[in-house]
């Protein structure tokens, strides 16, 4: 007796939403997209709690009708992919979403110091949540997760210098500078990476843009942290007089888009 084989369900959201059944790609309408997305990144929800989630501007009826009818859809249409339940919301566990793996890449280095991947600072640098999606919901995801990324990178990099990986922290600290250059923690990293590297002159580059960076946008100066660490290097000679404009020395980012 032969039995069938279950489909593979695999749902992207890093980048762009797309849903795949066995490889191939599945036309979804927008509003399943949205349940569906907000059942990937959310878990488990009451019905009652995921309409008005979804549908905050509306009744109550209505929202709880738009619900029955965007369910109906993907039951019919998507078969095994949400989890029969009248009561709590959830996809099927054995489907297979990238948002979970990047969670699971970053207390990977947070909680053990991970390096084993080559990539995993390419990874999180471009783990960008379901960009041009506005909802609140998804907006405070976004926020919450890119708070995550920049953890993640900054302990990824701290870790790679503990090891003598100076190439990856390079990597590591890049991409969190650029995600947010305005992130003190991540730009004293970088000026680690570079002096680790024997790189002084980029080190100090590397500060002086930072140092603009902050007086145009914020008009403040870098913390202590920084002079103290710069004076350690001692004399700047040209490099005070010769900043480069913000980012120039770093060149262009870390890893061209689709590279």
């Amino acid at each position: 007796m032969s039995c069938e084989s279950p489909h593979v369900w695999e749902l992207n959201l890093m980048g762009f939403w797309l849903l795949k059944l066995d490889g191939h790609p599945v036309i979804v309408g927008h509003r399943q997209q949205r349940l569906i997305a907000a059942l990937a990144i959310l878990g488990g929800r009451s019905r009652c709690s995921m309409a008005g989630l979804l549908w905050p501007e509306s009744s109550q009826a209505q929202s709880a009708g738009n619900l029955r009818a965007s369910l109906f859809q993907i039951t019919h249409k998507l078969p095994g992919l949400v989890h029969p339940s009248r009561e709590i919301l959830m996809l099927e566990p054995q489907v297979a979403i990238d948002f979970h793996k990047v969670q699971s890449l970053i207390a990977g280095i947070q909680e053990t110091g991970n390096t084993v991947a080559a990539d995993s600072a390419y990874a999180l640098y471009h783990a960008d949540l379901l960009p041009g999606w506005y909802d609140d919901w998804v907006v405070f995801e976004q926020e919450r997760l890119q708070q995550l990324r920049l953890d993640g990178l900054e302990a990824l990099a701290a870790h790679c210098l503990q090891v003598g990986a100076t190439g990856r922290a390079l990597e590591a600290a890049l991409a969190a500078t650029w995600i947010e250059p305005l992130r003190e923690s991540a730009q004293l990293i970088l000026l680690q990476c570079h002096i680790q590297n024997g790189n002084i002159a980029s080190a100090w580059l590397a500060f002086h843009e930072f140092r603009a960076l902050l007086d145009q946008e914020l008009g403040v100066r870098p913390s202590a942290s920084f002079s103290d660490l710069m004076e350690s290097l001692g004399p700047r000679r040209a490099l005070e007089t010769h900043a480069q404009p913000v980012h120039a020395a770093q060149g262009r980012t870390p890893w061209r888009s689709g590279s």
